[in-house]
Protein backbone atom coordinates (compact mmCIF):
# COMPACT_ATOMS: atom_id res chain seq x y z
CA UNK A 1 0.00 0.00 0.00
CA UNK A 2 1.13 3.54 -0.84
CA UNK A 3 1.51 6.63 1.29
CA UNK A 4 -1.09 8.20 -0.37
CA UNK A 5 -3.58 4.93 -0.38
CA UNK A 6 -2.76 4.41 3.41
CA UNK A 7 -3.81 8.74 4.31
CA UNK A 8 -6.95 7.94 2.33
CA UNK A 9 -7.76 4.96 3.89
CA UNK A 10 -7.71 6.64 7.27
CA UNK A 11 -8.73 10.25 6.17
CA UNK A 12 -11.04 9.96 2.70
CA UNK A 13 -10.01 12.02 0.28
CA UNK A 14 -12.80 13.86 0.03
CA UNK A 15 -12.35 15.20 3.51
CA UNK A 16 -8.73 16.68 2.12
CA UNK A 17 -9.62 20.22 0.63
CA UNK A 18 -6.46 21.58 -1.31
CA UNK A 19 -5.72 25.47 -0.31
CA UNK A 20 -3.49 25.94 -3.14
CA UNK A 21 -1.56 24.26 -5.72
CA UNK A 22 1.90 24.27 -3.23
CA UNK A 23 0.96 24.74 0.33
CA UNK A 24 -1.61 23.69 2.71
CA UNK A 25 -4.96 22.06 3.25
CA UNK A 26 -8.38 21.94 4.96
CA UNK A 27 -9.10 18.69 6.87
CA UNK A 28 -12.22 18.10 7.44
CA UNK A 29 -14.94 15.56 9.79
CA UNK A 30 -12.18 15.39 12.18
CA UNK A 31 -12.36 16.01 15.99
CA UNK A 32 -9.10 16.63 17.40
CA UNK A 33 -7.97 14.89 20.46
CA UNK A 34 -5.22 12.55 21.95
CA UNK A 35 -7.32 9.76 21.58
CA UNK A 36 -7.41 9.53 18.29
CA UNK A 37 -5.98 6.15 16.74
CA UNK A 38 -2.35 5.84 16.17
CA UNK A 39 -3.45 5.15 12.30
CA UNK A 40 -5.55 8.66 12.12
CA UNK A 41 -2.00 10.96 14.31
CA UNK A 42 0.04 9.02 11.34
CA UNK A 43 -2.29 10.14 8.32
CA UNK A 44 -2.00 13.53 10.05
CA UNK A 45 1.24 14.08 10.35
CA UNK A 46 2.02 12.84 6.66
CA UNK A 47 -0.55 15.42 5.34
CA UNK A 48 1.57 18.07 7.23
CA UNK A 49 4.59 16.66 5.49
CA UNK A 50 2.80 17.08 1.91
CA UNK A 51 0.76 19.82 2.37
CA UNK A 52 3.09 22.08 4.66
CA UNK A 53 0.04 23.20 6.89
CA UNK A 54 -3.13 21.86 7.26
CA UNK A 55 -6.33 23.68 8.62
CA UNK A 56 -9.21 22.11 11.11
CA UNK A 57 -12.19 24.36 11.85
CA UNK A 58 -14.71 24.00 14.70
CA UNK A 59 -12.24 22.77 17.26
CA UNK A 60 -13.68 24.77 20.23
CA UNK A 61 -13.83 21.85 22.14
CA UNK A 62 -9.98 21.65 22.94
CA UNK A 63 -8.78 23.43 26.05
CA UNK A 64 -5.26 24.17 26.75
CA UNK A 65 -4.49 20.58 28.68
CA UNK A 66 -6.09 18.77 25.53
CA UNK A 67 -4.09 21.00 22.86
CA UNK A 68 -0.98 19.87 25.10
CA UNK A 69 -2.15 15.92 24.96
CA UNK A 70 -2.74 16.08 21.18
CA UNK A 71 0.47 17.81 20.73
CA UNK A 72 2.35 15.18 22.95
CA UNK A 73 0.72 12.42 20.26
CA UNK A 74 3.78 13.81 17.48
CA UNK A 75 6.87 14.00 19.90
CA UNK A 76 8.18 15.80 22.79
CA UNK A 77 7.31 19.20 23.42
CA UNK A 78 9.68 22.12 22.83
CA UNK A 79 10.28 24.53 25.56
CA UNK A 80 10.05 28.54 25.01
CA UNK A 81 12.83 30.89 25.87
CA UNK A 82 10.06 32.71 27.39
CA UNK A 83 9.67 29.84 30.20
CA UNK A 84 8.60 26.07 29.95
CA UNK A 85 5.29 26.48 29.97
CA UNK A 86 4.01 23.93 27.25
CA UNK A 87 1.74 26.21 25.42
CA UNK A 88 2.45 29.35 25.09
CA UNK A 89 -0.40 31.72 24.36
CA UNK A 90 -0.20 35.41 22.20
CA UNK A 91 -2.44 37.89 23.14
CA UNK A 92 -2.22 41.08 21.52
CA UNK A 93 -3.37 42.58 24.78
CA UNK A 94 -0.78 41.78 26.61
CA UNK A 95 2.21 42.85 24.06
CA UNK A 96 3.78 42.62 21.02
CA UNK A 97 5.60 39.78 19.98
CA UNK A 98 6.30 40.67 16.69
CA UNK A 99 4.48 37.73 14.65
CA UNK A 100 3.99 39.69 12.35
CA UNK A 101 7.52 38.88 10.28
CA UNK A 102 8.51 36.26 8.06
CA UNK A 103 9.88 33.23 10.76
CA UNK A 104 10.50 29.98 11.65
CA UNK A 105 9.84 28.97 14.94
CA UNK A 106 12.41 29.51 17.37
CA UNK A 107 14.89 29.28 14.38
CA UNK A 108 17.59 30.74 16.87
CA UNK A 109 17.79 27.42 18.54
CA UNK A 110 19.88 24.35 17.70
CA UNK A 111 16.71 21.91 17.23
CA UNK A 112 14.46 24.29 16.91
CA UNK A 113 10.60 22.59 16.90
CA UNK A 114 9.61 20.41 13.95
CA UNK A 115 5.88 20.90 14.41
CA UNK A 116 3.75 23.56 15.72
CA UNK A 117 -0.06 23.26 16.41
CA UNK A 118 -1.77 26.78 16.75
CA UNK A 119 -5.36 27.33 18.13
CA UNK A 120 -7.13 30.30 17.42
CA UNK A 121 -9.14 31.52 21.26
CA UNK A 122 -9.79 34.92 20.37
CA UNK A 123 -10.08 35.66 16.85
CA UNK A 124 -11.24 39.71 15.78
CA UNK A 125 -14.10 40.27 13.40
CA UNK A 126 -11.60 41.56 11.00
CA UNK A 127 -8.29 40.57 9.97
CA UNK A 128 -5.90 38.78 11.92
CA UNK A 129 -5.22 35.93 9.07
CA UNK A 130 -1.43 34.38 9.21
CA UNK A 131 0.32 33.42 6.14
CA UNK A 132 2.43 29.95 5.51
CA UNK A 133 5.53 30.14 2.94
CA UNK A 134 6.51 26.81 1.61
CA UNK A 135 10.62 27.08 1.70
CA UNK A 136 10.96 23.44 -0.67
CA UNK A 137 8.79 24.71 -3.48
CA UNK A 138 10.87 28.53 -2.98
CA UNK A 139 14.25 26.64 -3.12
CA UNK A 140 13.32 24.69 -6.56
CA UNK A 141 12.04 27.62 -7.77
CA UNK A 142 15.91 29.66 -7.43
CA UNK A 143 17.66 29.53 -10.61
CA UNK A 144 20.84 26.56 -10.64
CA UNK A 145 23.11 28.91 -9.64
CA UNK A 146 21.46 30.49 -6.83
CA UNK A 147 20.53 26.57 -5.47
CA UNK A 148 24.41 26.10 -5.91
CA UNK A 149 25.38 29.44 -3.71
CA UNK A 150 22.74 28.75 -1.00
CA UNK A 151 23.62 24.94 -0.40
CA UNK A 152 27.16 26.53 0.79
CA UNK A 153 26.04 29.37 2.79
CA UNK A 154 25.44 29.74 6.22
CA UNK A 155 23.92 32.03 8.38
CA UNK A 156 23.99 33.07 12.29
CA UNK A 157 20.47 32.99 13.96
CA UNK A 158 20.14 34.96 17.18
CA UNK A 159 17.29 35.81 19.97
CA UNK A 160 17.24 38.73 20.63
CA UNK A 161 16.78 38.30 16.69
CA UNK A 162 17.75 41.38 14.48
CA UNK A 163 14.06 42.94 15.24
CA UNK A 164 14.81 43.08 18.71
CA UNK A 165 18.03 44.94 17.87
CA UNK A 166 17.87 47.95 19.31
CA UNK A 167 17.03 46.89 22.59
CA UNK A 168 19.12 44.14 22.74
CA UNK A 169 21.44 45.49 25.51
CA UNK A 170 18.55 45.72 27.45
CA UNK A 171 17.16 42.11 27.29
CA UNK A 172 17.44 40.04 30.43
CA UNK A 173 16.27 36.59 28.99
CA UNK A 174 18.07 33.78 27.72
CA UNK A 175 20.63 34.72 24.92
CA UNK A 176 20.30 32.37 22.08
CA UNK A 177 22.36 31.66 18.94
CA UNK A 178 22.62 28.72 16.58
CA UNK A 179 24.69 28.63 13.26
CA UNK A 180 22.01 27.20 10.31
CA UNK A 181 22.71 26.23 7.16
CA UNK A 182 20.74 28.12 4.24
CA UNK A 183 19.47 25.03 2.79
CA UNK A 184 18.88 21.75 5.25
CA UNK A 185 18.00 18.59 3.80
CA UNK A 186 14.45 17.26 5.45
CA UNK A 187 14.93 14.23 8.33
CA UNK A 188 11.49 12.59 6.52
CA UNK A 189 10.85 14.15 3.06
CA UNK A 190 14.80 14.23 1.90
CA UNK A 191 13.68 17.85 0.44
CA UNK A 192 15.64 20.79 0.42
CA UNK A 193 14.45 23.71 2.69
CA UNK A 194 15.59 27.28 2.67
CA UNK A 195 16.18 28.33 6.61
CA UNK A 196 15.92 32.33 7.07
CA UNK A 197 13.31 34.54 8.60
CA UNK A 198 13.61 37.06 10.98
CA UNK A 199 16.33 35.40 13.71
CA UNK A 200 18.97 36.00 11.13
CA UNK A 201 21.10 38.24 12.40
CA UNK A 202 24.24 37.67 9.54
CA UNK A 203 25.74 35.38 7.35
CA UNK A 204 29.06 33.61 7.68
CA UNK A 205 31.83 35.15 6.20
CA UNK A 206 29.81 37.74 4.13
CA UNK A 207 29.72 41.34 4.51
CA UNK A 208 26.79 42.80 6.32
CA UNK A 209 26.54 45.15 2.94
CA UNK A 210 26.06 41.60 0.62
CA UNK A 211 24.58 39.81 3.61
CA UNK A 212 21.36 41.74 3.19
CA UNK A 213 21.03 41.94 -0.50
CA UNK A 214 21.64 37.75 -0.52
CA UNK A 215 18.66 37.85 2.14
CA UNK A 216 16.56 39.99 0.60
CA UNK A 217 16.78 37.81 -2.84
CA UNK A 218 16.28 34.40 -1.10
CA UNK A 219 13.22 36.24 1.30
CA UNK A 220 11.64 37.00 -2.15
CA UNK A 221 11.39 33.66 -3.01
CA UNK A 222 10.22 32.49 -0.10
CA UNK A 223 7.34 34.77 0.21
CA UNK A 224 6.59 34.87 -3.55
CA UNK A 225 2.60 34.79 -3.79
CA UNK A 226 2.58 31.44 -5.97
CA UNK A 227 4.27 29.99 -2.58
CA UNK A 228 2.52 31.29 0.06
CA UNK A 229 -1.27 30.67 1.65
CA UNK A 230 -3.59 32.60 3.79
CA UNK A 231 -5.68 31.41 6.30
CA UNK A 232 -8.99 33.56 7.45
CA UNK A 233 -9.56 32.33 11.14
CA UNK A 234 -12.68 31.79 13.13
CA UNK A 235 -12.91 30.60 16.90
CA UNK A 236 -11.68 27.22 17.33
CA UNK A 237 -9.39 26.63 14.30
CA UNK A 238 -6.55 24.56 14.95
CA UNK A 239 -3.18 25.08 12.04
CA UNK A 240 -0.65 22.47 12.32
CA UNK A 241 2.63 23.27 10.26
CA UNK A 242 5.65 21.38 9.13
CA UNK A 243 8.21 23.91 10.88
CA UNK A 244 11.51 22.45 8.98
CA UNK A 245 9.90 23.86 5.42
CA UNK A 246 7.54 26.02 5.95
CA UNK A 247 7.51 30.29 7.14
CA UNK A 248 5.23 31.86 8.42
CA UNK A 249 3.73 35.76 9.16
CA UNK A 250 0.71 37.07 11.01
CA UNK A 251 -1.19 39.77 9.39
CA UNK A 252 -1.72 42.33 12.00
CA UNK A 253 -4.39 44.33 10.22
CA UNK A 254 -7.23 44.07 13.35
CA UNK A 255 -6.38 47.96 15.02
CA UNK A 256 -7.79 47.72 18.43
CA UNK A 257 -9.91 44.26 18.32
CA UNK A 258 -8.09 41.42 20.58
CA UNK A 259 -6.46 38.88 19.07
CA UNK A 260 -5.51 35.69 21.33
CA UNK A 261 -3.69 32.49 19.74
CA UNK A 262 -2.29 29.57 21.92
CA UNK A 263 0.67 27.68 20.69
CA UNK A 264 2.18 23.95 21.38
CA UNK A 265 5.58 22.85 19.75
CA UNK A 266 7.54 19.65 18.77
CA UNK A 267 11.12 19.36 19.50
CA UNK A 268 12.59 18.92 16.55
CA UNK A 269 15.83 17.66 15.14
CA UNK A 270 19.19 19.44 14.40
CA UNK A 271 19.44 20.71 11.13
CA UNK A 272 21.80 19.33 8.68
CA UNK A 273 23.19 20.66 5.43
CA UNK A 274 23.40 19.37 1.98
CA UNK A 275 27.10 18.43 2.74
CA UNK A 276 26.57 16.72 5.91
CA UNK A 277 27.10 19.04 8.71
CA UNK A 278 25.21 19.85 11.66
CA UNK A 279 23.93 23.19 12.62
CA UNK A 280 26.59 24.84 15.47
CA UNK A 281 25.30 26.19 18.75
CA UNK A 282 26.75 29.01 20.05
CA UNK A 283 24.40 29.87 22.86
CA UNK A 284 22.62 28.17 24.48
CA UNK A 285 19.33 28.90 26.80
CA UNK A 286 22.43 31.26 28.50
CA UNK A 287 21.29 34.00 30.74
CA UNK A 288 23.11 37.83 30.47
CA UNK A 289 23.92 38.00 33.99
CA UNK A 290 25.62 34.09 33.98
CA UNK A 291 29.17 33.18 33.55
Amino acid sequence: MSEMDFIHNVIPRTDVIKCTARIGAEIGNIKLSADLPDQTIAAINSLVLEHKVIFFRDQGHLDDAEQERFALRFGKLSPYPEGLTPILEIDSAVGDIHADIWHIDWSCMDAYPKISVLRGVVIPPVGGDTVWSNTAAAYLDLPLPLQRLADDLWAVHSFPGSYLRPSADAFTGPMIETEHPVVRVHPETGERTLVLGVYVARFVGVSKYDGQRLFDLFESHITAQENTVRWKWKQGDVAIWDNRATMHCATKDYGDQRRVVRRATIEGEVPVSVGGRYSVPRFKFVGRNES
